[in-house]
């Protein structure tokens, strides 16, 4: 497969677009609409400039035998190359054969548009989906799905169609998958590797060409670190940069610390924000009990937060009290943090953990605060020394500390 575009239908940086990722990203991280070529002989959507786009990467639209598109064009209308078949889109559900024997099957979609899923004469698959497109009719559990090798689809744009395909085994821990359609959503760069490898996606440049199932490709698939904290003040995003390296991966189990606070109407109006910000096929638990959590197996778990965790378990050893603070408190509170540490190390699933760093602020004036201050930044630094990844958010901005 070669990727003549990888980019959003309008391109990137867009025409006439004055926001910061459109002016950082001429030049290298210029991207076309994307546009794929299979084996030289199906074009996947064609878009402006596919023939220049196959000339720069050293191949050629002569051989051609089937152009099908998977979303209307928009803008004015796309020339078709001389000799080029006549592009069309084909209806769900209708498997095409080409003369050398590929197999394009048109997927089905939750929104506008067509997938298709392309067989080899090898029995490689590949699977292209377009921008803002996820499968329709893809239940966990249906055993219907094949896997894939390859797939392309909008990682930015719908997640939630990666965490679907997961769901149902048709993207494996080997499926190398590849982001198109990026738009000005991501900075450029840095920033949009990570943000794709916390998803166990990758990015490419116009003109790659990718060889399905081959073990140099294979090799480039990002590892998704089993454990994460991230670290952020008030209202930094940090809940946001947790929930966004879980968007990606079916059954995710949102774990509450914080309880309902039954007549605090700020906290039900937060909590509630949070809950309509996370995907609907998470699962909810509010528990402080986190040790026996960790032991389970199962899917990605999402702890927020530890400041909270915190709090309780200082309630719970009578913290606030000088007298059982000194009189086995402290001592109760340095075990519960070590059976939460061990617990972290020994986890065998996906967990992402989040908590406040408060200890950059103004000294509390409280004696209680500074206790509480100095109890979360201990559980912090013994939580990240058992994490892969370590990052800390600043004014929505995530700076990776670790890993």
């Amino acid at each position: 497969m070669t990727l003549l575009g990888t980019g959003a239908p309008a391109g990137l940086p867009r025409p006439d677009c004055p926001c910061a990722v459109c002016a950082a990203s001429p030049g290298e991280h210029a991207r076309a609409a994307a546009s794929v070529l299979v084996d030289g002989v199906l074009l996947l959507d064609l878009t402006p400039g596919a023939a220049f786009a196959a000339a720069r990467a050293g191949r050629s639209l002569g051989g051609v035998r089937q152009v099908l598109l998977s979303h209307p064009h928009d803008g004015p209308a796309v020339e078709v190359p001389a000799g080029l078949p006549q592009p069309g889109r084909a209806p769900d559900g209708r498997e095409l054969a080409v003369l050398t024997g590929h197999r394009a099957r048109a997927v089905a979609l939750d929104a506008g548009g067509t997938g298709y899923a392309v067989t080899g004469p090898d029995g490689q698959r590949l699977l292209y989906l377009p921008p803002g497109g996820s499968p329709a009719g893809l239940e966990e559990g249906s055993g219907a799905a094949e896997r894939y090798d390859l797939v392309l689809l909008d990682v930015v744009g719908r997640p939630d169609a990666l965490a679907k395909l997961r769901a149902v085994g048709a993207v494996g821990p080997a499926t190398d998958v590849v982001a198109v359609h990026l738009d000005h959503d991501v900075p450029p760069g840095a920033e949009l590797r990570r943000r794709l490898a916390a998803a166990g996606a990758r990015a490419v440049a116009d003109g790659t060409t990718l060889t399905a199932g081959a073990h140099e490709d294979a090799a480039a698939v990002p590892d998704v670190p089993r454990r994460t904290l991230v670290l952020g003040g008030a209202r930094s995003g940090k809940s946001v940069e947790a929930e966004r390296r879980l968007e990606s991966f079916p059954g995710v189990v949102y774990v509450a610390t914080g309880g309902s606070r039954g007549g605090d109407t700020e906290w039900t109006a937060r909590v509630a924000a949070h809950r309509e910000r996370r995907p609907g096929s998470w699962r909810t638990r509010e528990t402080c009990d986190l040790v026996p959590l960790l032991a389970e197996d199962g899917p990605p778990v999402l702890i927020d937060c530890l400041s909270l965790w915190l709090t309780d378990a200082m309630d719970a050893v009578g913290a606030w009290d000088d007298a059982l603070w000194a009189d086995g408190g402290e001592r109760e509170l340095r075990g519960r943090v070590a059976a939460l540490v061990a617990a972290v190390r020994s986890a065998r699933r996906t967990v992402v953990l989040v908590s406040n760093e408060v200890g950059s602020g103004i000294v509390p004036a409280t004696a209680s605060g500074r206790r509480y201050r100095d109890e979360l930044g201990r559980l912090n630094a013994a939580v990240a020394s058992e994490c892969e990844q370590v990052v800390l958010v600043v004014a929505g901005q995530a700076l990776v500390l670790r890993g």
